[in-house]
């Protein structure tokens, strides 16, 4: 029924969930030292897409389209840079020992692959559900711009990954009834 706002708040029962209140875990098998910064200093982060391909069959001039291969979209994180640089420069590390600056050698992917996780909390702080992203590596880590004119600002910067698979672990949400 359109336009009655009493339905409207008897469906929304939780009050909606709340973008702010998230926390992600990213384990870096070649340098931990910073792993217990990250929940703190990831300011931004997304729950992962989730799509499938198509694929389509001709037959007398028509498309038939089928369901394809499940597509696992990248994961970007925004972090907050302290003076420390310790989540930087573990990430570099991790990145260099995918494939090193100077040498052009290369990790194995059992050593360089890892798991990293975003829970999503409710307003009563209680887990409402948690991706655990498996077999995720960084593809790529934003500059730091400097800027004179960036006055009353924190420095932060991107980090980009790749994995094999997401699943959710755990609750999946709060029962509605």
């Amino acid at each position: 029924m359109a336009f009655n706002i009493n339905q409207f708040k008897s469906e929304l029962v939780g009050g909606g969930a709340r973008p702010t209140l998230f926390q992600c875990q990213i384990t870096n098998p070649v340098n931990q030292t910073a792993d217990i910064k990250v929940p703190f200093m990831v300011r931004a982060a997304g729950i992962p897409e989730s799509s499938v391909g198509q694929y389509s069959v001709p037959y007398f001039g028509r498309q038939v389209k089928y369901a394809g291969d499940r597509i696992f979209a990248d994961w970007t994180v925004t972090v907050i840079n302290d003076e420390d640089f310790a989540i930087r420069n573990a990430m570099e590390e991790w990145m260099n020992f995918i494939n090193s600056h100077d040498s052009n050698s290369r990790g194995l992917p059992q050593q360089y692959k890892s798991n990293g996780q975003i829970t999503q909390f409710s307003k009563d702080g209680s887990v409402l559900r948690t991706y655990i992203f498996e077999g995720m590596f960084p593809i790529a880590i934003d500059g730091i711009q400097m800027d004179w004119s960036a006055t009353d600002s924190i420095e932060e910067f991107s980090i980009t990954f790749q994995y094999d698979l997401w699943r959710v672990e755990g609750n999946t949400g709060v029962p509605t009834t």
